[in-house]
């Protein structure tokens, strides 16, 4: 089976860009090979991106990582390349296939916020995003989903049946578990970070509710002055309203901004945190959740779309908009036993990015095997980390 993979989403260097899906599409890629050794695999990509073992690089010299650029490429010449290429099957990554003629296609969806939440995106973008991504999906042989969330979403929204839809949950990296103390003390010192403090990661955007996150934290440092709040990641279109507030509630000094950071130093600052906070409104998954469980950190996240599934029952869950409980989650989430903190990693074991190809390697199997999917929608359905 010859596979070709449009990759073009992929960061072509570490940023904010190299989160989320394009996280997602780099440990995938690495782990396609393994899973379906007998899978013929050509890989569209960008500029500059290193080469998978196992795999045909395919990449292009125009700069796809402008959105204009990379829109011209998938819809006008990706059908050219395919149609040199003839492959069995097409996997587009990241919600839209080829409008033209194209092999059997699968197509992989990460969220809906597009469509739930419209004014994070500019008009063009968001009108692209909702005819292609919707277009794609009815088109297409399989549909991969990253959570349970974001299948019931594309069945809602989009009218797909369950079972065309799959999912293939990301995965944790090894790096992420418990550290020795030694080692995560270093490197707080080399931070200046305060002894105490709550950790959030992730671009600070409206939809992660760092709002209510700073209001639940007034509280808490009203009792605890020790306590301090980290809000650690790229510096988004909401950022001036944080300042603001911050100021406002007289925290200035006790909630610090880092800025982005880079993912080799990821387990180190969840492993310095005495808790980590995700109250965020929507995520198609929610990784940085799951992270800090594999950690052995104490986790509260919210009870909002695909949050519980990252969570299982490992971490305090709340409404995403009610500091009142987001305090008092957080007084708890600080009291944890060890044995109630070893919930974490054992949760946290059941992603993998292994697992993660070997659920894509079956979608393909049924998309081109009418067999393979009539196994797959008598078989019982089983719900992986939830």
């Amino acid at each position: 089976m010859h596979v070709a993979l449009n990759a073009q989403l992929l960061a072509g260097q570490a940023s904010y860009r190299s989160a989320g899906i394009h996280h997602y599409i780099d440990h995938l890629l690495r782990h396609l090979p393994q899973a379906g050794p007998e899978l013929r695999l050509t890989i569209f990509t960008g500029a500059g991106q290193p080469a998978v073992p196992g795999a045909v690089m395919r990449p292009t010299r125009l700069p796809t990582g402008r959105p204009i650029v990379r829109i011209f490429w998938e819809q006008v010449l990706q059908p050219l390349a395919l149609a040199r290429l003839r492959p069995d099957l097409l996997h587009s990554l990241a919600f839209v296939s080829p409008v033209l003629a194209a092999p059997p296609t699968v197509v992989t969806v990460y969220d809906l916020s597009f469509k739930l939440m419209p004014e994070r995106f500019r008009p063009a973008q968001r009108l692209y995003l909702n005819a292609l991504t919707a277009y794609s999906c009815r088109r297409a042989r399989r549909v991969i989903a990253i959570s349970e969330s974001t299948r019931a979403d594309l069945q809602r929204y989009f009218g797909l049946a369950r079972d065309r839809i799959d999912v293939a949950y990301p995965g944790i990296e090894p790096a992420f578990r418990p550290l020795p103390a030694a080692m995560v003390e270093a490197f707080r010192s080399r931070q200046g970070l305060p002894a105490r403090f709550i950790l959030h990661l992730g671009t600070l955007e409206p939809r992660k509710n760092l709002g209510t996150l700073i209001e639940a934290f007034a509280s808490l440092h009203a009792a605890q002055p020790d306590l301090f709040l980290v809000l650690a990641g790229a510096r988004g279109w909401w950022y001036q309203d944080l300042l603001r507030q911050v100021e406002r509630l007289g925290l200035d000094g006790a909630v610090v901004f880092p800025g982005f950071v880079p993912d080799e130093d990821l387990p180190l600052w969840y492993n310095a945190a005495a808790a980590f906070a995700y109250p965020s409104s929507y995520e198609g998954f929610g990784l940085p959740v799951a992270e800090a469980l594999a950690c052995g950190r104490p986790v509260v996240t919210s009870t909002a779309a695909s949050l519980p599934e990252a969570a299982g029952e490992a971490a305090l869950l709340v409404p995403p908009a009610d500091a009142g409980a987001l305090a008092a989650a957080l007084e708890r989430a600080l009291r944890l036993t060890p044995d109630e903190l070893a919930r974490g990693p054992a949760h946290a074991a059941r992603f993998t990015w292994a697992a993660t190809a070997a659920q894509t390697v079956a979608s393909y199997r049924r998309a081109l095997h009418p067999t393979e999917r009539r196994r797959a929608v008598a078989a019982p359905r089983q719900v992986q980390g939830s």
